[in-house]
């Protein structure tokens, strides 16, 4: 941390003054928060990045909550408390914690600091590196959310996930599994072997098969790949059974798909994940258990922020794609 002349405690944070490709990210000194009343201060360690990251930057993502650069993106958070606000009582100075605060609204994820309610934290698992535990939030919850929460995915069920090999995917997988539900995997063949350790029964390659000539009678299809690559959304879609549910992350429900919906008699819910500590909690329990599993692809300096940003725009990562922010 530095210090401005007139004294006032500044970090060093990822920046943009406008939308655009990887290189409109740059580093700067920026004012250090400070927690107001049931908030907490935490001193990042490491931070994950995610598709929505890119797409907001580029400025589609959440471009529309944010408004006009300059921000500082990031949702994915791990780090030590550093002060508490008045009213906490969940956290303590010295916690290790993880969380994805204040989503859709700017969180600042990629600084030094970051401050937020204290319960849009849990304490980190234990059995993670601040690393591996910032690979969690975003993706964890969406996958708890969408697969538990929104579809309610029971033992028997056959459950389709696109795009299985990606951050959310391989965590949707090992949920899906863990509830007992038959996992139908899309992803590239080269992550086949890897899903089947972590829980699908079935893999199909979408980059040499059409996923909907493979499989059907679909209980539940988690969606992670939308109608912008292939029409990938409609055709899930058409894997449901009559009354099945589709439940449709990237994209939400257009037009089109929800006409394409009522006409075989399926439901499709359009979602976007929530900050929620509790469900973190829930979470960690089953990482500290060895029943969730979170890949890495690889980890970046603050200052290669702009090569993380093109790993995940590639399409093509395994996992997560994190930022080492601070050792200490």
């Amino acid at each position: 941390m530095t210090s401005t002349q007139s004294d006032v405690p500044t970090m060093r944070a990822i920046s943009q003054d406008r939308f655009g490709d990887a290189a409109v990210l740059r580093v700067l000194d920026v004012p250090k928060p400070s927690p107001l009343p049931t908030e907490v201060l935490v001193r990042v360690r490491a931070a994950g990045t995610n598709p929505v990251d890119w797409k907001t930057r580029e400025g589609t993502g959440m471009a529309g909550v944010l408004g006009e650069p300059p921000f500082i993106l990031g949702w994915d958070v791990a780090g030590v408390v550093e002060e508490v606000g008045f009213g906490v009582t969940t956290l303590a100075v010295g916690d290790e914690v993880y969380g994805m605060p204040w989503f859709p609204r700017a969180a600042g994820a990629y600084a030094e600091y970051v401050t937020a309610p204290a319960r849009q934290f849990s304490k980190k698992p234990t059995t993670l590196t601040a690393e591996q535990a910032a690979a969690v939030p975003l993706a964890a919850l969406t996958a708890w959310q969408a697969v538990v929460d929104t579809a309610h995915v029971t033992r028997a069920q056959r459950v389709l996930i696109t795009g299985a090999a990606g951050g959310v995917g391989h965590i949707a997988v090992q949920i899906a599994h863990s509830l007992g539900a038959e996992v139908v995997a899309t992803a590239s063949s080269r992550n086949h072997d890897w899903l089947r350790e972590l829980g699908a029964d079935v893999t199909i390659d979408y980059t040499s098969t059409r996923f909907e000539n493979e499989i059907k009678d679909v209980d539940v299809v988690i969606d992670l790949v939308g109608d912008d690559h292939e029409q990938t959304g409609l055709r899930a879609l058409s894997t449901l059974r009559a009354g099945g549910f589709m439940v449709a992350v990237p994209g939400g429900v257009s037009p089109e798909l929800q006409a394409a919906a009522d006409l075989a008699s399926v439901r499709v819910s359009a979602f976007l994940v929530e900050p929620d500590g509790a469900g973190l909690d829930k979470i960690g329990r089953l990482i500290d258990e060895g029943k969730i599993h979170v890949e890495i692809e690889r980890t970046f300096s603050l200052e290669e922020v702009a090569l993380a940003h093109e790993a995940i725009e590639s399409g093509h990562t395994r996992g997560k794609v994190v930022l080492t922010i601070s050792q200490a």
